[in-house]
Order: structure tokens, then sequence, then C-alpha cells
């Protein structure tokens, strides 16, 4: 099943929601007026694309409609297709795996599935042919360790694990030089399921990041903040404190096949300039999917 036939599956609820108020706009209305762009503004934020992203969508529309003299709703479903299109296409949609080995640091709050989705990356990494480490750098969690070691064998991934409670900068220290010598490709880290508002912890990270730039100066870096997309809003408030204090370079969004509320993945992209790079639909490995602007877009609409 490809990327579009299992984010429609995995986007039913979204689109049952929006069917039932885009779909009968756009065969509601016989042509496109004031109140035309009223309710499509309103279906857009009951979506979850949030204020700001739901009025620039409408008014890239109008803007659209205006200069290209479109006439018909079904013309201006096409029209605001292309243009959530383009707000999804930020920066590029692959993982920057360009160096040997690569880093990826995982954040993001408990709850969200940061553990799952780590194993689930690694699984892949490892059946393109990549010699992949996890680091269990959630030292804070009880078995957090436990549940990674139990990832790692089932993908075939090494990894390095330290005690309980142990110092997660350490564990992440260990780690990079079991990679130079084993001449990894690419080295996946857990991180403490820290809240966006305690200081002590978001400082660990900082400390995490400065001895990766230390002992892997040349190495290509993302910080891939994972995001549970029933969370909507909250996860975008989530998502802007996370980019101010540790510098996420993209977002995997989970969990969409359990939410009506898909439209967080075009607000994320477009209010923070953050690519989303994976989505969750489902419990396998290879249910957490590469994104695609484009079929994502036709599945949601």
């Amino acid at each position: 099943m490809g990327f579009f036939d299992k984010i429609k599956e995995g986007l039913s609820k979204t689109r049952n929601a929006l069917g039932g108020t885009l779909g009968g706009l756009f065969n509601g209305f016989s042509e496109i007026d004031d109140d035309f762009y009223d309710e499509l503004e309103e279906c857009l934020i009951l979506a979850d694309l949030g204020v700001d992203t739901a009025l620039k969508a409408v008014e890239s529309l109008r803007k659209t409609v205006k200069e290209q003299h479109l006439k018909t709703t079904e013309e201006a479903k096409a029209a605001l297709k292309q243009i959530l299109v383009e707000m999804l296409q930020v920066g590029d949609p692959a993982l920057n795996l360009s160096t040997t080995p690569s880093v990826v640091l995982v954040i993001g709050v408990n709850g969200v599935g940061k553990t799952t989705t780590i194993g689930k990356l690694a699984t892949q990494l490892v059946a393109q042919g990549k010699q992949v480490l996890l680091v269990a750098g959630d030292t804070f969690r009880a078995a957090a360790a436990d549940q990674l070691e139990i990832w790692a064998e089932r993908s075939g991934a090494a990894i390095v694990r330290q005690h309980e409670g142990a110092d997660p900068a350490s564990v992440v220290y260990d780690g990079i030089q079991s990679a130079k010598a084993k001449g990894v490709d690419v080295i996946l880290v857990d991180t403490a399921g820290r809240l966006h508002n305690k200081q002590n912890l978001m400082n660990e990270l900082g400390k995490i990041s400065r001895i990766v730039e230390r002992e892997l100066p040349d190495a290509a870096r993302e910080v891939l903040l994972v995001l549970d997309g029933t969370t909507g809003q909250n996860g975008l408030i989530q998502a802007k404190q996370f980019k101010e204090i540790a510098g996420v370079t993209c977002v995997a969004l989970t969990k969409l096949d359990g939410t009506a509320k898909g439209g967080i993945v075009i607000a994320v992209a477009d209010s923070l300039g953050l690519p989303v790079k994976y989505v969750g639909v489902g419990e396998k490995a290879e249910d957490l999917m590469a994104f695609e602007a484009e079929a994502f877009v036709d599945a949601l609409i």
C-alpha cells in the first residue's frame, strides 16, 4: 500500500469530518462569494489548521480566484489544494543523512510515541542497508532504555545504554565514541520526554547538543521533534517552544490515524517553517511514512 492509500486510510477521521463540511461547501455553493469564503475559513479551522494558517489559505484563494478569473467552486477546490501543497513544501522532505555518521536527536514530550518512532525509523534505515546505532538518552523514564532495546533487537540496530538515572549527556558521549569505532552510518538519540516548560530538562538538551557539536563537528545533524497529531493546537505551542530552545529542524507527526484534526500538519509547516518529514498512521514499522505533500492534500480533501 503506497503513501496515498495509507494516508487516505489513516486520515479517514479527518476526511470524514472535513467531508461533511468541505464536501458540502464545494457542492452547496453555486458561486464563489463572501459566504463561501467564510464557510471555508470555518471548515479549515475545524480541521485544525489554526486561525492564522486558515486565514492565510483563504486569503491566497481569494487572490487566485481573482487573478485567474475562476468561476466554479470545483475550480476553487483545485486552487485550494495547490495552495495547501505549497504551504507544506518547506525545506527538504528527506532527513539529512549525508555524512558517516549522521546524527538525529529525537525530542518531544512524554506520550507522543517518541521511542516507537525511533524504533520504526531504525527498522527502515537498517532495511536500507545502513548501520544504525540507538542511544538511550532518556534515562529519566523507567524502562525507556528497555523499550529501546526491544526495538534494537527487532530492527537489527546496535544500542548504547547506561543505568536508569545516568547522565544523558554521558550516554550520548559513549554512543558517539562507539559509533566512531564501529563506522556507524546513523546515530539515533532518544532523549527524555521533557515537558516543554521544565527549564532544567531543556538545559539537558543543550548539553547533549554541545557534546554532539564538539565530538562530531562536521556531522549532518537533524533535531526531529515528535508531535502527537491528536493534540492539535497544543502540539503547535509545544513545537514553537522546542524550536526556540532546542533548534528543531524537522517534525514527525504521530497518531494521525486517530484524529479528526490532520490539518495540524499544515499549521506546523506553515506557521513554524518546519518541514514535516514523517507521519505515523498505524502501529507497524512501515506505518511511519516519509511525508509527501501532494498525496497528503489529495487524501485530506
